[in-house]
């Protein structure tokens, strides 16, 4: 998971992770209601890369011969989730059960990976700006036992808020990650750093007794 929006250097290291030579990688842009601009842009960063690009749209017609989403989730070697209102995109994976489909893959080994609204998704909670008016917590598919702060340097508001909020105990301890920076997570625990330069990080952050603890996390810098 990654702290801003979908990338071509994200995209080519989450093809790595699946070890395969050729993976089939499925996008999801559930957060920006299957937007065809988005969806384009998705084909335009996988162009020329190694991998199988594919898109999994939830706007469908019962009368259409679309694949279930089951089915399409679990033929991929990685998911990737878009940005945008994470709110809304998991109000809709939990009526159509696309929730438990993204459980079924991640207990199958398939890698899931996404970055905004679709890296605070795997984790227990985090702060939203799916809300009018201002940042709010929204609870996640706690995939992984943590919270978690993305656009952590970029919008200037998440950080301190983010901070007040574990402090006072509306949100568990977590991590943070700047809009280029990522984390690889392994069996629920956090492997490695990575990011596209040094302006870039990742971080454990923390409650100690009534202070805030931000330890960077030592990245590896991918192209």
């Amino acid at each position: 998971m990654y702290g801003g929006q979908v990338n071509r250097a994200f995209i080519k290291y989450t093809a790595r992770l699946t070890g395969k030579s050729r993976p089939n990688i499925c996008f999801l842009p559930t957060a920006l209601a299957d937007n065809d601009r988005y969806i384009s842009y998705w084909y335009e960063l996988c162009t020329g890369l190694n991998l199988i690009p594919h898109v999994m749209r939830v706007w469908v017609s019962s009368h259409s011969d679309d694949e279930l989403f089951e089915d399409i989730i679990m033929s991929m070697d990685a998911i990737i989730v878009g940005g945008g209102n994470t709110l809304n995109m998991l109000g809709i994976w939990k009526a159509q059960g696309i929730d438990q489909s993204l459980k079924k893959a991640y207990e199958s080994g398939i890698v899931l990976a996404g970055g905004s609204a679709g890296s605070i998704c795997w984790f227990n909670g985090g702060n939203t700006d799916s809300r009018p008016k201002q940042l709010s917590i929204v609870r996640g598919l706690h995939f992984l036992d943590y919270s978690h702060c993305p656009h952590y340097s970029s919008e200037k508001t998440r950080r301190p808020l983010y901070h007040q909020q574990i402090l006072a105990g509306n949100l568990s301890d977590g991590y943070a990650c700047d809009d280029l920076s990522g984390i690889i997570f392994v069996n629920g625990k956090a492997e490695q750093a990575v990011s596209r330069n040094t302006e870039n990080n990742s971080y454990f952050v923390y409650k100690d007794g009534n202070k805030i603890i931000e330890e960077q996390l030592e990245a590896e810098l991918i192209g």
